[in-house]
């Protein structure tokens, strides 16, 4: 027995010490296999899964290394059945590879002969292979390179995919950093990127995730697609490219549901590309539009469904995920790894926030009780009305004026999702409200009145949740949300993290109905903010 950090358990998690003195070179070894689960003040815990170890190996670290590192920082033995599992799990990834070969195109090899039979006689991959090459080795359908890693590692065998990409067609794009620099974290990441040639860089909200994406357009000097979450968003990055990079105006065309433009550098909204008419995508020729050389995955975690079947089709392409957060409400973070790639990067939001490139956060619920009328109306409500009513309760609009005027002077933010309760609150409140029917025009106009101080107040749907840099909001207050989502506390606390000119500590409130489905949810979004290493603090409505 050592006086180690870590505590290894037979069922895969792992207890760390925080106040140890080893804790941070513990945590620093554990976090390239190790998904972090909570993280409260004095023992975090994380946990061990198969799509961690194998995004490890891909990483290239090898069993050898992760169980060196457990023994090292472990205060007590560790499980040996777990030391066997972990080698046996990492073992499994790379058992099978994806090569080119010059007389069959794609070629699907194997190391184990028996892992190969068994991937042959499954129903998941009937189709996507052509003729048996040999005793491990089978041609494989170009166009079902995609298909065929989404369903090996389905099958629990993941491949390793060494088939390579295509340069695209050429176009310079360099950094211009002038009066500006990338972040030691940006530029990590975008060469953690580049060197595995296609994956997914995981970083706060307010870190520089646009710079990232920046520097990987510089490395490839090739056509860009760039698929983000709305259209306010696409201008946001073409004006960063503008102002970051040798790009011009006329080199980055907005591909929307109001312009259809296609040019070197094409940004498109995750939208429009997945407009059905008819029973078909009429915009997914996108793809096909240009030779690209890159293609930019932004908010990766919300990537829609068609988008995953169009990205099957794309692993000749470099690809670049960006996100916050790799949690998929959908439980598809495996689609994740085996289509846009491995996670290559991932900066802790504390130690960003440390090194003093994102604000402190306040994190705070404020719980009210529902008067004895709307307790009755919702006592007697259909279970699916309930989270309506809790979340709607006409003291969470007295208690965010009493926080509203407590804040007064500083950018804040109102946010929540049900439109009658914002319309009630904005005219509460007398301030502007932005919602799904805001014309895009509109949207800009008042998130840049808001940018300049003009207005400091605005009452937001969930169409601001996502990829909209509003840098000078220092208090956010939530009313409603999308029932127990972490993604969404994610990024709703990313709104507030950038750093403060004067220094200061954002304000994170979250308005929660006790005894009610509102509070159950609400402490599963707070599970973000635990992960994190985020405490939170429960007052009182009264005691404001």
């Amino acid at each position: 027995m050592s006086d180690g950090p870590l505590i290894v358990q037979s069922d895969k998690t792992l207890l760390l010490e925080v106040d140890h003195e080893q804790a941070r070179a513990a945590r620093a070894a554990i976090a390239p296999f190790a998904e972090l689960e909570r993280s409260p003040e004095h023992i975090h815990t994380y946990r061990l899964t198969p799509l961690g170890l194998w995004n490890a190996r891909a990483a290239g670290h090898d069993a050898e290394q992760v169980v060196d590192v457990l023994l090292t920082f472990s205060r007590y033995a560790v499980p040996h059945a777990l030391l066997v599992d972990v080698a046996e799990t990492m073992d499994r990834y790379g058992r099978l590879r994806l090569d080119k070969d010059p007389a069959h195109g794609l070629v699907l090899t194997a190391t184990d002969r028996a892992v190969f039979e068994e991937v042959l006689r499954s129903k998941r991959v009937a189709g996507m292979l052509g003729e048996r090459l040999g005793p491990e080795s089978v041609a494989v359908h170009a166009s079902e390179r995609g298909n065929l890693k989404q369903a090996l590692l389905k099958l629990g065998w993941p491949a390793e995919d060494h088939a390579g990409y295509v340069d695209g067609e050429a176009h310079p794009i360099e950094l211009d950093e002038t009066g500006w620099s990338l972040r030691p974290y940006q530029k990590e990441a975008a060469e953690s990127f580049w060197h595995g040639g296609s994956g997914v860089v995981v970083l706060p909200c307010g870190a520089g995730k646009t710079l990232v994406g920046a520097a990987a357009m510089s490395e490839a000097g090739a056509t860009t697609l760039i698929l983000v979450t709305n259209t306010v968003s696409a201008r946001q990055w073409k004006h960063e490219l503008v102002k970051r990079t040798s790009l011009t105006e006329d080199e980055i065309g907005e591909y929307s549901g109001s312009r259809k433009e296609v040019r070197p550098v094409t940004i498109a909204t995750y939208q429009v590309l997945t407009t059905r008419r008819k029973g078909v995508y009429p915009h997914l020729e996108l793809l096909d539009a240009r030779d690209w050389g890159l293609i930019v995955y932004d908010e990766v975690h919300l990537l829609p469904a068609p988008i995953f079947r169009m990205t099957a089709d794309l692993q000749a392409r470099r690809r670049i995920g960006l996100t916050a957060t790799l949690v998929r409400e959908d439980g598809r973070e495996g689609d994740v790894f085996s289509l846009i790639g491995p996670k290559r990067y991932d900066a802790p939001w504390k130690d960003i926030e440390q090194q003093g490139y994102i604000a402190p956060a306040d994190c705070v619920e404020v719980r009210v009780t529902l008067p004895e009328g709307e307790r009755i109306a919702y006592a007697t409500a259909e279970p699916e009305e309930r989270y309506r009513l809790a979340s709607c309760t006409h003291e969470k609009t007295r208690i965010t004026e009493r926080l509203v005027a407590q804040h007064r002077g500083e950018p804040t933010l109102v946010i929540g999702q049900y439109l009658e309760q914002l319309d009630e609150l904005a005219e509460h409140l007398d301030a502007p409200v932005i919602q799904g029917k805001t014309t895009v025009k509109e949207r800009e106009r008042l998130f840049e009145a808001f940018r300049t101080g003009e207005i400091d107040l605005l009452v937001v749907s969930k169409v601001a949740n996502f990829s909209v840099d509003l840098p000078e909001a220092a208090v956010a207050i939530q009313v409603s949300g999308s029932f127990g989502s972490r993604q969404e506390e994610a990024q709703r606390l990313g709104r507030l993290l950038r750093p403060k000119a004067d220094g200061t500590t954002a304000r994170f409130y979250t308005v929660v109905s006790r005894d009610t489905v509102d509070a159950d949810f609400a402490q599963n979004r707070q599970r973000f903010l635990a992960e994190q290493g985020y405490a939170y603090r429960i007052v009182d409505a009264a005691d404001l």
